[in-house]
């Protein structure tokens, strides 16, 4: 299903029930929409695995839907509470939903054609997005002004701008390259589901994930969910709050896989810059498949890199969910190792 995680069917879903099935966990990593990288983070997929559950569980017990079910026990093979489990879990159980076809010529995709095949029961193929702040690097500066969203600036200020209110945003999910949309077009591409409450679900696990990450002294900067509709009902779907679907920053430095994709930006420039040269000749061209026009690959990390990005993982996955789930230095000793890179 995606670069990272591999996916288990159980029972397929219908046009009126769901299905279950699993997410195994992979210690691969995928950076600048590439898909696979060269090389394996050691205990990235299990860490990502135990902070999105313990997030569903979170959201569950604040009254948000999801299509969680448990992790699966490495000591039992049963389905069964975080807390119940003494290895950390690879395996995620969940709910499945109908997630059809989505036709396209070129970069023209026929979302009439995903809803009609989708019925009453279907992944929404959108993804919200959550801000908190606006750094210096972020999309939001290229593609609106402060004024946009109702911020008392005339143009974005130099440094990290930190936010009263949460922005969202909602962007494509299954297209080859994704875009921002406007409200207008995103409640379109939601089919039976309703952006404003796309909106208030996105907000509210948005003020979950923030304020566990505080009890951490983590700050939490952005973040995006994924949802299902079903039964007339929104539920929160994939995966919530982990280091690769959010950014979160522990005394300013970031414990998310942005590192990485910041210590790619500086020691494999050329590959980074071919990967947008692509991605922009793709669009010029009215193409899907930007990587076959990419001029370049990824080099595979020292060790030294791989062995600091496993400990921030691990590190800050112990922090988050307040446990030693894992064999890992102090958050503060696994910051200093990155920061030193």
């Amino acid at each position: 299903m995606t670069s990272v995680k591999e996916f288990r069917i159980e029972r397929e879903p219908t046009a009126t029930t769901l299905g279950r099935g699993s997410f195994v966990f992979t210690d691969d990593y995928s950076v600048f929409d590439w898909g696979k990288m060269p090389d394996e983070i050691p205990d990235k997929g299990a860490s990502l695995c135990a902070m999105g559950a313990f997030n569903f569980e979170l959201l569950e017990a604040a009254g948000v839907p999801t299509h969680y079910r448990g992790v699966v026990s490495e000591e039992t093979g049963e389905v069964v509470p975080l807390a119940e489990t003494e290895v950390p879990p690879t395996e995620m159980a969940i709910d499945l939903t109908q997630v059809p076809d989505l036709p396209h010529e070129g970069r023209s995709y026929d979302y009439d054609a995903y809803h009609e095949a989708a019925g009453d029961n279907f992944l929404i193929p959108l993804e919200i997005v959550f801000r908190n702040s606006v750094p210096v690097g972020s999309s939001l500066r290229r593609r609106t002004d402060p004024a946009d969203h109702g911020l008392d600036f005339a143009e974005w200020p130099e440094g990290v701008v930190q936010l009263e209110e949460p922005i969202v945003e909602f962007s494509t999910k299954y297209e080859e390259g994704d875009r921002y949309l406007s409200r207008r077009e995103a409640d379109r591409i939601a089919g039976l589901a309703d952006v404003t409450e796309l909106e208030a679900v996105a907000r509210e696990v948005n003020r979950v994930v923030t304020e566990q990450a505080a009890e951490a002294e983590l700050v939490h900067e952005d973040g995006k969910i994924e949802c299902l509709y079903v039964d007339g009902e929104v539920r929160v779907a994939d995966v919530v709050g982990t280091f690769d679907e959010n950014r979160f920053t522990f005394h300013g430095q970031q414990v998310s896989k942005e590192f990485v994709r910041q210590y790619h930006k500086r020691t494999q420039p050329e590959w980074v810059e071919a990967v947008d040269a692509a991605k922009q000749e793709a669009k010029k061209r009215d193409v899907a498949d930007w990587k076959s026009l990419c001029e370049a690959s990824p080099e595979s990390l020292d060790d030294e890199v791989i062995e600091a990005a496993s400990d921030l993982y691990a590190a800050g996955t112990n922090a988050y969910v307040g446990r030693e789930l894992f064999e890992a230095p102090s958050l503060v000793d696994a910051v200093g190792a990155v920061r030193d890179l």
